[in-house]
């Protein structure tokens, strides 16, 4: 799933005269093209989160509404979400961030007048905007399709896809630090993609699994996420149970955030 990147589509650092906006929005659109030139990423990113939620229908029909409350669209939903976040934008940015990396890309940025921030949102801009996109049809798909009722707070499902997206980007910042090559970032990428699909909300539903397990559960990294996405479809969330997820969403923000700046290497790993 590596990306490769050729001579003549390379980002480079922006001009003296460019504006921050300006040069985010080239490196976004240098690495938009380089994207589209990495199949194996872009079947990730694209096909893989459209394919599981039909894997979780089939289990909630099954045995998962049996277990809970949940109608269908709060089973699907919520999970069809947490797939996009996965593998659109975390899984697919930790290939981007080590293949630049180890392409001396971000050494050559950083000689510019990009700074640290810009080259790193201008790389991961893409990818979310996909991520983002595919919320959005899968919300829309679910809701159609499912004939669900309308969400009880819309704002929730909004807040809790916005709060994904930044702890995907930085998750696969220091995901990516971890990793050597690109064909190594396919493998540091599992444990927090499948503790994230068991353990979040996605794949089971918290209200599924036993008590002391829920609770254990509650605290990873995407289950804010997830809690609060489920939380706006079903209208229980109180608001204390709504300021909880909010605060432990933007705790493993500003946790990720902290060991991306520590972590993070600008230049290839030997």
């Amino acid at each position: 799933m590596s990306t490769t990147l050729t001579t003549g589509t390379r980002p480079t650092a922006a001009g003296p005269t460019s504006t921050p906006m300006g040069r985010l929005t080239s490196l976004a659109r240098a690495e938009l093209t380089l994207l589209g030139r990495s199949k194996g990423v872009l079947f990730t990113a694209l096909a893989i989160p459209l394919v599981l939620p039909f894997s979780v229908y089939a289990s909630a029909k099954d045995s998962i509404q049996d277990a809970t409350s949940l109608s269908m669209s709060e089973i699907i939903l919520p999970a069809a979400v947490g797939f996009s976040l996965l593998f659109a934008v975390y899984s697919a940015l930790v290939n981007v961030f080590v293949v630049r990396r180890e392409e001396l890309v971000f050494k050559r940025l950083r000689t510019g007048e990009l700074r640290d921030g810009e080259i790193l949102a201008g790389a991961a801009l893409p990818s979310l905007l996909i991520g983002f996109g595919q919320c959005v049809l899968v919300s829309v798909a679910c809701l159609t399709v499912l004939d669900s009722k309308a969400p009880a707070g819309a704002h929730l499902i909004v807040l809790g896809v916005l709060l994904g997206l930044v702890l995907a980007v930085l998750a696969a910042g220091v995901t990516a630090a971890l990793s050597r090559t690109a064909e190594g970032s396919q493998v540091t990428s599992l444990p927090l993609v499948f503790l994230s699909m068991l353990g979040s909300g996605m794949a089971v539903p918290l209200e599924a699994l036993p008590d002391k397990l829920a609770s254990v559960c509650e605290l990873l990294p995407f289950s804010p996420v997830i809690a609060l996405v489920r939380g706006g479809l079903t209208g229980e969330l109180s608001g204390t149970e709504t300021l909880v997820q909010i605060g432990l969403g933007v705790a493993w923000i500003v946790v990720a955030a902290i060991a991306v700046r520590r972590l993070f290497r600008w230049e290839p790993r030997r």
